[in-house]
């Protein structure tokens, strides 16, 4: 017979909000890695990527991203079945694309968990949101043209009655503005930028599926990214660089290619 499951008296096992890196295995954390082969069940979104969610086996990951028809899984139900499950002993990994806490909704399962009396512990990942960019070859820093980074999510929660992001005040404190999440709305925040004066020439560079073996990017400036967004079909998940740092990658395929060398 096999280990009898914990009862409900018995101490619950622990949840472990788990960052899996921007999508290419290899950028996964080692404790990420032994975390996943230890787990007895493993909940998982889609970001993570094809290449980590295929080592896991399908026995012991269930899917708390989308279900049948797109429909996304409700949080209250994800938070459900982390408790749920961790109170029948299991030890439980709850999976995320880049880092839990990098609008990955890691603080709200953290005080959730935390409420109910399950053990929870955070297991950093490296954030797409530094990782896509530098992949791209797009630095968010550059002592020549940006000495400060802003990251905002371009897919607030659709209850707010106003928008949390004030583009005026980013397009005013200048450096780089990082948007996840944000090909949909790029329409809308590119306009509200230049209206805050940004220069519509000011560089960007869009990049989906960072890291993952369809990586594309796309750049442009403020008044050109949404012609060229919809003219290279770019879709989520992608990240928008804002910034003089966008016109780096630009810059360094020129310098390979006049130097002989591979881009």
């Amino acid at each position: 017979m096999g280990e009898r499951e914990k009862s409900a008296s018995d101490a619950p096992g622990t949840v472990y909000l788990v960052g899996s890196g921007p999508g290419d295995p290899d950028l996964m954390t080692v404790k990420a890695r032994r975390l996943l082969e230890e787990a007895d069940v493993v909940l998982h979104d889609k970001l993570p990527g094809p290449e980590i969610l295929g080592t896991i086996p399908e026995g012991k990951r269930e899917d708390v991203g989308k279900r049948a028809g797109g429909d996304w899984t409700p949080q209250e139900y994800t938070n459900r079945r982390m408790v749920e499950l961790a109170r029948r002993g299991k030890t439980v990994v709850r999976l995320k694309g880049g880092d839990p806490f990098v609008f990955g909704r890691g603080g709200e399962e953290m005080e959730h968990l935390a409420r109910e009396g399950i053990p929870v512990e955070v297991v950093p990942g490296v954030t797409s949101a530094v990782a896509g960019p530098g992949v791209a070859g797009v630095p968010l820093t550059h002592r020549d043209h940006a000495s400060s980074v802003s990251f905002v999510t371009g897919h607030e929660d659709p209850t707010k009655e106003e928008s949390a992001v004030d583009w005026r005040a980013l397009a005013e404190t200048g450096g780089t503005i990082v948007v996840l999440m944000g090909v949909g709305k790029l329409p809308e925040y590119a306009r509200a930028l230049v209206e805050a004066g940004k220069r519509p020439d000011t560089p960007v560079a869009l990049v989906e599926r960072a890291t993952w073996p369809d990586m594309r990017v796309a750049t442009g400036t403020l008044e050109t990214i949404v012609a060229v967004r919809d003219r290279e079909g770019i879709e989520p998940p992608a990240i928008a660089v804002i910034g003089e740092v966008a016109a780096t990658r630009e810059r360094v395929l020129d310098l390979l290619e006049n130097a002989g060398g591979e881009p």
